[in-house]
């Protein structure tokens, strides 16, 4: 499946796609808002025939273990059009942004998801237990890519302000 980077004029179909996959169309508009903050530092869509049928987002969070700043993202939303789930489309976003943040520097990916399928990608809810967020729960998760890190005892991870305006 090719993958690209968001271009100009693919916002309408990123929309689309971010609205069909969902229940409703607030994870559309959440990316809208990271875009227009400058806050959708990765935007990825996998194309078939000129057309998107999936998308992830990465966006900057203020995240801090045991008192000290880390690099961290927040991952999502990841979409693929409903009558392409389940080809593996989002696995291949999902590694294609975490390639992308590990050559980057980051040290940290954050997401709300299903435990069952981004445990595949190495996320954990263990992980992502010692921050504070107002997501925190079941399904909040952490990706550490810097594996000679040390597990930080507390910290506070909070995602880019249109989280809080969605």
């Amino acid at each position: 499946m090719p993958l690209r980077a968001e271009q100009p004029g693919d916002e309408k179909s990123i929309f689309a796609v971010n609205a069909a996959a969902f229940a409703t169309d607030a994870e559309a508009r959440l990316v809208e808002m990271l875009r227009e903050d400058g806050d959708l530092y990765f935007s990825l869509v996998a194309e078939e025939d000129g057309a998107i049928i999936g998308h992830i987002a990465l966006s900057p969070m203020d995240t801090a273990a045991d008192d000290q700043p880390i690099k961290a993202l927040g991952l999502g939303p990841v979409a693929v059009a409903p009558n392409r789930q389940h080809e593996g489309i989002g696995s291949q976003l999902v590694q294609a942004a975490i390639r992308w943040a590990q050559s980057q520097g980051w040290q940290l990916i954050i997401l709300l998801g299903n435990p069952r399928y981004y445990s595949r990608f190495g996320f954990s809810v263990d992980d992502a237990k010692p921050f504070t967020s107002p997501f925190a729960g079941p399904y909040f998760q952490a990706l550490w890519l810097d594996e000679t890190a040390q597990k930080p005892q507390s910290g506070r991870a909070e995602y880019a302000p249109a989280f809080g305006r969605l």
